[in-house]
């Protein structure tokens, strides 16, 4: 995938990432306004909350719309923070721009839809503004100013996350996107006020860019989200504890511990080729016997036999049968291949 950026220019206080906080919900006037007042002398520059807030389940209080504009119109002028909201038609871009909306992020369920990103995309041709979710349509449509929001993602399994982090999606898309600004939402990752702290510093540890987090002036009394809400007080030391990493601090030490990194690596493919070249020799073996490629009960007992040995080595055995199964998948194409010529 190739995108045409250009960079968001987020404020922030040089000392963290910038954060994007403010409530789920704009649910009153003073509720917004108070939020807003106590995180902008928190020192933060860029205010959140949700104006339409339509909800798997209906029934729920789902948002007030335009007057909830007029509310962040009201914040931008008295607290200098930029103001953001997510959109999911063209006529909310429409209201947002008039009402001076300076930052939109689409969720998850419109990114998903092909036929609302493309009406989104026509909305926002020829505007400057920057829109986080979502990428390629908006891109195409001339919007150059993106981000990319990680909020995990959901399962029907009882975790200890709402949303599974799936951490190794992100780094999958910095590595082919590396210009594009990555920013953690660790409210909806966790689902729980405990776990924001903690997963803002794996964000970190992880080189992202930014966090969005909700921030609620009385968050047990929220009307939506109320678990992973937390006060701008709770939120400025979440912030503060932050440990920021320096990714481009290279010294002699980490250029050979990497070095060694390479020869294993090395000799980890030399290993493979070993291994599927048995595995051939076995294909033809098959070929010659009339035997079925997959053999269940021999794939079952190597996940077992190396999920234990990697649990006795100090690694996670989901992990090491995650390794293996990738192998079988290429032993038995490798075999196929054999059988078939």
């Amino acid at each position: 995938m190739e995108l045409d950026l250009a960079p968001l220019n987020l404020p922030s206080d040089n000392e963290r990432p910038f954060v994007i906080a403010g409530p789920c919900s704009a649910e009153t006037e003073e509720q917004v306004m108070t939020t807003a007042r106590e995180l902008a002398m928190k020192g933060c520059h860029n205010f959140r909350a949700g104006v339409w807030k339509p909800r798997t389940k209906p029934g729920g209080f789902e948002g007030h719309g335009e007057p909830a504009l007029v509310w962040l119109k009201q914040v931008k002028e008295d607290t200098k923070m930029l103001v953001s909201t997510e959109v999911a038609t063209p006529e909310h871009v429409e209201l947002c721009l008039k009402y001076g909306v300076d930052i939109l992020w689409v969720g998850a369920r419109t990114s998903a839809n092909p036929f609302a990103m493309q009406a989104l995309a026509d909305a926002l041709k020829g505007v400057d503004v920057p829109v986080v979710g979502a990428l390629e349509r908006l891109n195409q449509a001339g919007v150059k100013r993106l981000g990319a929001i990680h909020r995990g993602f959901s399962s029907y399994e009882q975790k200890i996350y709402r949303n599974a982090p799936m951490w190794q999606i992100p780094i999958e898309l910095r590595r082919r996107i590396p210009a594009l600004p990555l920013i953690s939402d660790p409210s909806h990752i966790g689902g729980r006020r405990e776990l924001i702290a903690p997963l803002c510093q794996q964000a970190m540890d992880l080189g992202f860019d930014g966090l969005i987090i909700e921030s609620h002036c009385d968050p047990d009394k929220a009307w939506s989200d109320a678990k992973q809400q937390v006060t701008p007080d709770v939120l400025d030391y979440i912030l503060s504890l932050l440990v920021i990493r320096d990714e481009h601090t290279m010294t002699e030490g980490i250029t050979q511990l990497r070095k060694q990194i390479d020869e294993l690596d090395n000799q980890l493919m030399d290993l493979l080729a070993k291994r599927m070249k048995v595995c051939r020799e076995i294909g033809q073996y098959k070929k010659e016997h009339n035997m079925t490629v997959l053999q269940a009960n021999r794939y079952n007992e190597i996940l077992n036999k190396r999920g234990a040995q990697g649990s006795l080595c100090g690694m996670d055995p989901e992990f090491v049968a995650h390794v293996f199964e990738n192998i079988h998948e290429e032993s038995v194409r490798q075999q196929i291949e054999i059988i078939n010529k």
